[in-house]
């Protein structure tokens, strides 16, 4: 199951919040290094004085244009500019209640989506728990995307074309989700487990 309709637009919109406030640091950080006012920054690129306070200060979500002509006036790519500062500590806390969490269509499987909002197009992880009897049925992913199922706890059933495998605790199960599977707890017990989707992982025959 990977992140789609509102959950993805909502995943998609925090990601954005977030390249925002990544961007404003890195575009005063820039400035400073070159002791350059804002006054001579808005000069130099043709952004008003404003809306480059306004980037620094995370209040506005600046378009491509803006961004690349900033770069211009920094002598520097798109991409550094939008990259977080190497000498920078990276750490980043999400709490309990700011995990979004999908439901199986039975309510018997829950998965809190752990992953990072920034590799939601790629790269998709979960904490997995399933009740006794739960069933998850997902659609295809796209070709060539693989999906990894690590037990914590319990026991999990993963069926994939036909094909039925079985992982209890401390076993991974990995396999082709470009194509309708199923993952079911048949035990009286509740299973725990973490799911990672690698999508586009590999052009599979």
């Amino acid at each position: 199951m990977g992140v789609e309709g509102k959950d993805k637009v909502k995943a998609l919109e925090a990601g954005a919040v977030a390249l925002s406030g990544q961007l404003g640091k890195t575009v005063q950080r820039l400035r400073k290094a070159y002791n350059l006012s804002l006054s001579e920054l808005s000069e130099q690129s043709g952004v008003a004085k404003s809306i480059i306070s306004q980037i620094e200060r995370n209040e506005t979500n600046p378009t491509l244009a803006t961004i690349w002509r900033l770069a211009q006036a920094l002598d520097v790519s798109i991409e550094r500019v939008l990259q977080a500062a190497e000498d920078e500590p990276f750490i980043e806390k999400t709490s309990k209640g700011d995990t979004p969490n999908l439901v199986s269509d039975d309510g018997r499987c829950r998965l809190a989506i752990i992953g990072w909002i920034k590799t939601v197009e790629w790269l998709q992880w979960y904490d997995f728990q399933a009740d006794p009897g739960g069933v998850l049925e997902s659609e295809p992913h796209q070709r060539g995307s693989v999906e990894c199922l690590s037990v914590l706890e319990g026991e999990l059933e993963v069926e994939v074309a036909g094909v039925i495998e079985t992982a209890r605790s401390g076993d991974t199960l990995r396999y082709r989700c470009d194509r309708p599977h199923t993952i079911r707890n048949r035990t009286a017990l509740p299973a725990h487990a973490t799911m990672v989707c690698m999508l586009k992982a590999a052009v599979m025959d």
